[in-house]
């Protein structure tokens, strides 16, 4: 059986998409904590003010996860570009076990953060 050959170059590209999706996210959260703050001027009521305060603690973690990502990235190209130096193109077993867990924990906060903006969307509707 023919073992399947993995570039760094491929993984590079991954981690290229990923970090721009990262930082989309981020300016996204910075729209919308602006218009949490908008909004906290705006309304008194008590049961609007929780929800705001839900949203804006789930901006801050995601915002804080954002960063993690961003940092595992950095730490897995400083990897690639050693074995770049290397000359070895073809990954070892270890680091593409690191990238395929990688793109899982990717996968998975994209859909956590799918669903956090769905969530922020229905309640504007709901109360605006």
């Amino acid at each position: 059986m023919e073992k399947e050959i993995i570039y760094n170059s491929s993984l590079h590209f991954e981690h290229e998409i990923w970090r721009r999706e990262l930082f989309f996210w981020r300016d996204e959260l910075i729209f919308f904590n602006n218009r949490l703050s908008e909004l906290v001027t705006r309304w008194t009521k008590k049961e609007f003010l929780v929800q705001l305060e839900h949203f804006q603690n789930e901006f801050i973690l995601h915002g804080g996860v954002i960063e993690d990502l961003l940092e595992a990235i950095e730490i897995h190209e400083t990897r690639l570009a050693g074995q770049d130096l290397e000359s070895n193109e073809a990954m070892d077993t270890a680091m593409v076990k690191k990238h395929i867990q990688f793109r899982e924990k990717m996968e998975t906060q994209e859909q956590v953060y799918a669903d956090l903006k769905k969530d922020f969307f229905r309640f504007l509707t709901k109360y605006l």
